[in-house]
């Protein structure tokens, strides 16, 4: 695989370390439906956090919560339903964003929760 890719792949894997030491369960990674892919599921009280994990090696191309545009957002959505559907889950959910960065320091991230709703599509 490509560089971007591990990149991106070693930043999901930063995220999901970080919510399961905050006591969330991991449920699925890289979640694929239809066009969506979600990269984290993860569970806590009840709550579902569906998490879009943004990597970036530099601020250069902008802000990374900002490439989480509306078509994505709604391709989450869907998603997120679907999952919801054919697990038969009875759960609160939201979605995440989490932006994150390697500099010199190692990995860095910050976590959007509740970044955006479902019904504004």
């Amino acid at each position: 695989m490509s560089e971007a890719y591990d990149f991106g792949r070693q930043a999901e894997a930063f995220v999901a370390a970080k919510y399961e030491k905050n006591d969330y369960q991991i449920l699925e990674r890289n979640w694929i439906f239809r066009p969506a892919e979600v990269d984290i599921i993860a569970l806590k009280n009840n709550v579902l956090a569906i998490v879009e994990v943004k990597a970036r090696q530099s601020k250069q191309n902008g802000f990374a919560e900002e490439s989480v545009n509306k078509k994505k957002r709604a391709l989450l959505a869907m998603a997120a339903n679907e999952y919801i559907l054919r697990h038969n889950m009875d759960v609160e959910y939201r979605f995440d964003i989490a932006v994150v960065t390697k500099g010199k320091d190692g990995w860095a991230a910050k976590i959007f929760v509740d970044a955006f709703q479902a019904h504004e599509f």
